[in-house]
């Protein structure tokens, strides 16, 4: 894979990202989307560690991926089991009556926010060391294509992926998605040479 091929590979999964996340809430591909331009970022990023012959470009932002997967895991994991340890053996679907009656009793409804609240609490912390990871890999790309709106984007992902628990946090990730983007498509495939000195005058 050429670093051009790279670069753009990287930069259009990322742009695929920053678009998905705009419509996420109007379109039913928007997930879609989103899980596409990863994927062609990874790609990029992989071609640029192996040009630039550094591995943690690509091997942090893999743990990061890998991160957010065991987090989602982990909330999903947790749901599900209280659906099926503390809902489902008190419940009878049959009766809507029972069922009311059963969400209404506060004692069930605190039961059920704060398992939710331990799912939330679960899939934030792995959420972060994501972002960490993420950090690692720009900051390595940065360094190595001179580019540094990478180093940008990692902090403004790291510090987005703390302030999660308000909607800022969204927001910052969403920016440093544009700025990744263009972090890709800024980076120079070809150096430029030095210029060639005049030739010395003939000795007299």
């Amino acid at each position: 894979m050429t670093l051009e091929s790279s670069k753009t590979l990287g930069g259009v999964g990322a742009l695929l990202v920053v678009i998905g996340c705009l419509g996420f809430f109007g379109s039913g591909y928007a997930g879609l989307l989103i899980l596409i331009g990863a994927i062609l970022t990874l790609i990029g990023l992989k071609g640029l560690a192996d040009h630039y012959n550094e591995g943690g470009i690509f091997n942090n932002a893999l743990y990061g991926v890998i991160m957010v997967i065991i987090g989602v895991v982990v909330f999903m994991a947790i749901f599900v089991a209280m659906v099926i340890m503390t809902v489902l053996p008190n419940l009878d679907w049959t009766n809507s009556l029972a069922i009311q009656q059963y969400f209404m009793d506060l004692n069930n409804l605190w039961n059920i926010i704060g398992t939710v609240i331990i799912a939330l609490v679960g899939l934030f912390v792995f959420f972060v060391i994501a972002a960490i990871f993420f950090r690692k890999s720009l900051t390595a790309l940065s360094t190595k294509s001179g580019e540094k709106i990478f180093e940008t984007a990692g902090l403004l992902w790291l510090i987005g992926a703390v302030l999660t628990i308000v909607f800022v946090g969204v927001i910052l990730i969403w920016i440093a998605w544009i700025l990744i983007a263009v972090g890709f498509f800024s980076i120079k495939t070809t150096v430029a040479q030095p210029p060639v000195a005049p030739p010395s005058p003939p000795p007299s």
